[in-house]
C-alpha cells in the first residue's frame, strides 16, 4: 500500500472544513491568456483577463483550482477535438463554453466567468479622414444560476470629452473642457444579442465630442469646434447614454459618467440605473 506523499494523492479539498459555511464565490482571478473571437466574419484576437468562480458547499473544504484553469485552456485550445480551428462567436459564448467544460470537472450549483479585455476599433478622424485605432475597455460576465439558467453582463468604458455650458453662457462663449469617462452596463438574458461595438457607439455619441488617438491639426480644430458647438454637463451625458441604451438594448441598464475636471481639484460623477 503506498505511503502518504508517494503515489497517493490526498484530496484535501474534499475534507470537511472546521467552519461549516457555504461560500458563494471561490475561484481564480487575474488569469491572462489568449482568445480568438469570430464576430460577423471578422476574427479578433484578445489577451483577456479571466475570473472564474463557483460556489462551495458548507461541507467541502475547498475547490480544485487547477480544474478551473484547465476549463479555460480546453475551451480555447486547438488541441481539443471539438474546438479545433474554431474561433468563438463572442466573448460571452466563450464564457459559457468554459462553464460547460467546468461542469464536467468540478461539481457546483452556481458559476461565474468574467472576461476583461480591450477592443480595438478603427475610427475615421473628423477632418483628415485618416484611420485611428481606438482602444476601449470591455468586460463580459456569464453567470450560471442555481436553477441552471444563464444571464450575461456586458460592460464598456469609453473616453470622451465635454465642454461646460454654464461657463460658456457666462463667459462670452469661452468655457473649460475636460476628459470624461462613460461606463455602460447591460445585464440581460444570455440569448439576447447585443454587440459591444453598439454599446460603445451609444456612449461615445453622447459626449460633447469623441476623442481620438491620432489627430492632425485639422482634426484637432474639428474636435474643438465640435465640442464648443455641443456643450454638455456630465449629467447631460449620463442621461443621454441612459436614454439611448434603453431604446436599443433589452435588460437592466447601469450608467456611470465621471468628468475629470480641468478647473477643479475634484472630479464630478453622474450615475443612474434601471
Amino acid at each position: 500500500m503506498p505511503k502518504r506523499g508517494e503515489n497517493m494523492v490526498v484530496e484535501t479539498q474534499e475534507e470537511k472544513p472546521a467552519i461549516m459555511e457555504r461560500l458563494h464565490r471561490v475561484g481564480i482571478t487575474n488569469l491572462k491568456t489568449v482568445a480568438r473571437i469570430n464576430w460577423k466574419g471578422r476574427t479578433y484576437t484578445f489577451i483577456p483577463t479571466f475570473e472564474i468562480t463557483i460556489d462551495v458547499p458548507a461541507e467541502k473544504k475547498g475547490i480544485h483550482m487547477s480544474r478551473l484553469v484547465e476549463s479555460i485552456t480546453e475551451a480555447m485550445s486547438e488541441a481539443v477535438e471539438e474546438e479545433v480551428m474554431r474561433a468563438h462567436t463572442s466573448l460571452e459564448e466563450l464564457g459559457r463554453c468554459i462553464i460547460g467544460r467546468l461542469e464536467d470537472k468540478h461539481p457546483h450549483r452556481r458559476a461565474e466567468v468574467w472576461i476583461r479585455t480591450h477592443l480595438i476599433i478603427p475610427r475615421e478622424t473628423p477632418a483628415s479622414k485618416k484611420t485611428s485605432y481606438e482602444p476601449y475597455d470591455v468586460e463580459v460576465g456569464v453567470i450560471k444560476s442555481e436553477n441552471g439558467s444563464f444571464e450575461k453582463v456586458l460592460r464598456v468604458r469609453v473616453i470622451g470629452n465635454t465642454a461646460c455650458p454654464h461657463a460658456m453662457a457666462n463667459n462670452d462663449g469661452k468655457t473649460h473642457i475636460q476628459r470624461a469617462v462613460g461606463e455602460l452596463e447591460v445585464r440581460t438574458t444570455f440569448d439576447e444579442e447585443i454587440a459591444l461595438e453598439d454599446m460603445i457607439d451609444v456612449v461615445e455619441s453622447s459626449f460633447s465630442h469623441p476623442t481620438y488617438t491620432l489627430l492632425k491639426t485639422v482634426d484637432e480644430n474639428a474636435v474643438v469646434q465640435g465640442m464648443f458647438a455641443n456643450p454638455k454637463f456630465v449629467e447631460d451625458v449620463a442621461r443621454e447614454i441612459f436614454a439611448k441604451a434603453k431604446e436599443r438594448f433589452k435588460g437592466r441598464i447601469h450608467v456611470k459618467v465621471i468628468s475629470n475636471e480641468s478647473i477643479h481639484k475634484h472630479d464630478v460623477i453622474a450615475e443612474t440605473w434601471s
